[in-house]
Order: C-alpha cells, then sequence, then structure tokens
C-alpha cells in the first residue's frame, strides 16, 4: 500500500494533536516536521517516533520534493507566501499544500466538534 507522505510545518497547540493523528495512521508517513521552537511537544513527538525535525522549513521543502502535502499550521501569513513561492520556484507540481483552515477541518471531523485554533484568522 502506497502511503500518503507528509511535510509539516508548526508543532504547537494546533500542530501536535494532528501530528499524533499523522502518525498514528498506518497510512500516512511522516516526513519530518519543521517549527522555530525545537523544544515544543510536537518536536518532541516527532522526535520520539524517529521523524526528522528542523527549525528550517525551507531546507526539508527542498529536500523533500516529492511529498504528496505539506500541513501549515504556523498561523504565519509569511510562512504561507514563502511556500506559494517554493513550489513555484521549484516548478513542484506534485505536492498539496494544506491551510491551517483545511488542518481543523481535518482534526474536527476527527473529534466530532469543531477544532479550534490557537492562531487568529489571517485568511489564506
Amino acid at each position: 500500500m502506497k502511503k500518503i507522505s507528509v511535510l509539516m510545518i508548526g508543532a504547537g497547540e494546533t500542530g501536535t494533536p494532528l501530528l499524533r493523528q499523522l502518525l498514528d495512521a498506518p497510512f500516512v508517513e511522516v516526513h519530518a516536521v519543521a517549527d522555530l521552537d525545537l523544544a515544543l511537544p510536537g518536536i518532541a513527538l516527532a522526535r520520539e517516533r524517529q521523524v526528522a525535525v528542523s527549525h528550517d522549513f525551507e531546507a526539508l521543502v527542498r529536500a523533500l520534493p516529492m511529498v504528496d502535502i505539506i500541513i501549515d499550521v504556523t498561523g504565519a501569513p509569511v510562512v504561507r507566501e514563502r511556500l506559494r513561492t517554493l513550489m513555484q520556484e521549484s516548478g513542484n507540481a506534485h505536492t498539496v499544500i494544506v491551510h491551517e483552515r483545511v488542518a481543523l477541518l481535518m482534526m474536527s471531523l476527527g473529534a466530532g466538534e469543531l477544532v479550534q485554533s490557537a492562531h487568529a484568522e489571517t485568511g489564506y
């Protein structure tokens, strides 16, 4: 069975519960997790599960050009813009960037109730 490959950016309040679900899903392979703060619980969880971690999401994006999905749960517009630019510069037409709102929808479906973000709504 081919697994869905994922790179996750953001390992804080929003990212950690989603990361746990992704790591527990037998059909998902989390290749790496990035966050500026390598002391966050999501980073510790990734390390426990032998998933690569980095403070440099751009380096991970460049190193993993065939990852299926990049999940951005940073809540930072600058990260969203940089991801778009990286995809355009590399000509990557394979990878899909998933916005935090979509990640919250996925988490809400699993929880059976609306999951709130720790970040302010900034649009996409």
